[in-house]
């Protein structure tokens, strides 16, 4: 299991950097928000254009791509259920779905996948069903949720102004047609994207100090919910699917199952914080569920592997 101990690895060091910034303010009392904002406004959205661009698109279509959909779904729709029923903002429903069934597949799953599956394609039908369903689907619905979107245009137009969709599908556009982006074009993105992982958990690390420990406070109640299906449920009904509904079997529904118990994804903490929702809900979720990440992922190994 030397890819979950490395991947955990990678991300404490960085997280425990951010801590240590925030706990000596190094960075200034804005020094959270402008990573966020360069996450979320350019870094990110190079990442996700270099990466899908080069992506294989024929996995979208493909049982893997089923299993995680389905699964995603299911575990997703249950935490929509109930904020519905216990009456929860739309923006803070919909951070905790994503905490519930965004699984980290990017800078955690890729190296669990090359260390424990063999093969880093495994995480590719997951990363893209995220960044080319989830993403736009759950950004759009927080961003019509808001106050200050009235007109028909704007709502209409909403998908195509975010920067994350924008650099998905410019992404997707490119590897549908084939063509390879001149070098000069590409490396600077490349360099863009590259900030994009470290400081989305340079912020959550610097998010730490002063908080009360998770799970304990006043969003408790959502923080439970979204960890018990994010790190049991998922996994469990990923199986389920896999094994009763397409009869998987052997190295394919292990891999199911492995992708499905990967932690809540960092990049969630910078969508609550970009749009002031459910902050706190995706902090103590994704700590928690990466803390659980672990024991659960060993354990489905002992089980499966």
């Amino acid at each position: 299991m030397g890819g979950v101990i490395t991947g955990f690895g990678v991300i404490a060091s960085i997280i425990a950097t951010g801590y240590v910034l925030g706990r000596r303010d190094a960075l200034g009392e804005h020094g959270r928000e402008v990573l966020t904002r360069l996450s979320f406004a350019v870094a990110s959205p190079a990442l996700l254009f270099t990466t899908l661009s080069r992506a294989d698109l024929s996995v979208v279509v493909s049982t893997p791509l089923l299993v995680t959909g389905l699964s995603t779904c299911v575990v997703a729709g249950v935490f929509v259920a109930i904020g519905t029923l216990r009456r929860w903002s739309v923006g803070r429903t919909t951070i905790g779905a994503l905490c519930s069934s965004y699984v980290n597949a990017g800078n955690l799953g890729i190296p669990i996948a090359v260390y424990v599956l063999g093969d880093a394609g495994v995480v590719a039908p997951v990363l893209l069903f995220q960044q080319l369903v989830m993403t736009p689907i759950a950004l759009t619905v927080i961003d019509l949720s808001r106050p200050d979107v009235r007109s028909v245009v704007r709502r209409l137009t909403t998908p195509f102004r975010n920067p994350i969709v924008i650099g998905s599908l410019s992404g997707v556009a490119v590897a549908a047609t084939g063509w390879r982006v001149p070098g000069p074009v590409l490396e600077p993105l490349t360099l863009l994207g590259g900030m994009a992982v470290p400081a989305v958990l340079l912020a959550f690390g610097i998010s730490l100090p002063g908080t009360a420990l998770p799970g304990r406070g006043a969003e408790r109640g959502p923080v439970l919910l979204s960890v018990a299906l994010k790190s049991f449920a998922q996994p469990v009904v990923a199986w389920a699917i896999a094994a009763g509904v397409f009869g998987l079997g052997g190295p394919a529904l292990f891999a199911a199952v492995v992708t499905s118990a990967l932690p809540a994804a960092q990049n969630l903490f910078t969508y609550a914080t970009r749009y002031e929702t459910g902050t706190v809900l995706a902090r103590e979720s994704i700590l928690l569920s990466t803390l659980l990440a672990a024991p659960v992922l060993l354990t489905v190994a002992a089980l499966l592997g």
